[in-house]
């Protein structure tokens, strides 16, 4: 008898399972394009507002911009649009495979303007005094080197070059390793991260909200003083 039960429960096992893989595939495919929508798309452009950012960032044609962490490259094909013929976008990541999804996109929309940079955690790659602007959208908080990332940075814009940051509101009271796992960061945190490395806050805003989950983000913009060298 305990055999019999033996058996009929491995059936029911594996019943049990055959019934669920056809829902965890579905569950696989809905999570994928949800992602995929989430990435671009008008759902994206209605709370991402690009064009706020863009007019924020003094984004026009001839800007020459980077991308730091551009992911699949959402605010890099947005830069290119607008920085047109004359300008440049550097679309840079740690992550060679999201770097060929950028290119392909690029090629797609016919955008040659758009260079992507393999860059390192300590070290986007970026050479010093190219830059009219540099954007993070949701990254910052991921650099685990910060200080060297933003000592590049600084090299990297020119005198009186803008520097915007989206990233996802939190409140203060946790370690930075805690706020690296919950892929957010308090808005006085980077704040003063950037102070101390010469940057000039120049203004924040709020209501930046994304409706697949509800997380909201703030967008902060910072200045390399007019007439400061490569360094602080």
């Amino acid at each position: 008898m305990r055999t019999d039960t033996r058996n009929r429960g491995a059936a029911i096992g594996v019943n049990a399972s055959l019934c669920a893989a056809p829902l965890l595939i579905a569950a696989l495919l809905a999570s994928a394009a949800c992602s995929r929508a989430q990435n671009s798309g008008p759902e994206r452009d209605r709370w991402n507002r690009p064009d706020e950012v863009l007019d924020a960032l003094g984004i026009h044609a001839g800007t020459v911009v980077a991308d730091v962490g551009c992911g699949k490259g959402y605010f890099a094909m947005k830069f290119a649009a607008r920085v047109g013929p004359t300008g440049k976008v550097y679309a840079e990541d740690i992550r060679a495979d999201v770097l060929d999804d950028v290119r392909s996109e690029a090629a797609k929309q016919g955008l040659k303007d758009i260079e992507t940079v393999h860059g390192a955690d300590n070290d986007p790659q970026l050479q010093a005094g190219s830059l009219d602007v540099v954007f993070a959208m949701d990254s910052y908080h991921e650099w685990v080197d910060y200080d060297a990332m933003l000592d590049h940075l600084y090299a990297a814009l020119k005198p009186g070059g803008l520097f915007g940051i989206i990233d996802g509101e939190t409140t203060a009271g946790k370690s930075r390793d805690d706020y690296h796992s919950m892929h957010r960061m308090p808005e006085q945190m980077e704040r003063d991260d950037l102070t101390r490395h010469g940057f000039h806050f120049l203004r924040s805003e709020s209501g930046f909200t994304r409706p697949s989950d509800g997380k909201t983000y703030y967008f902060v913009v910072f200045q390399k003083p007019s007439g400061a060298g490569s360094a602080p």
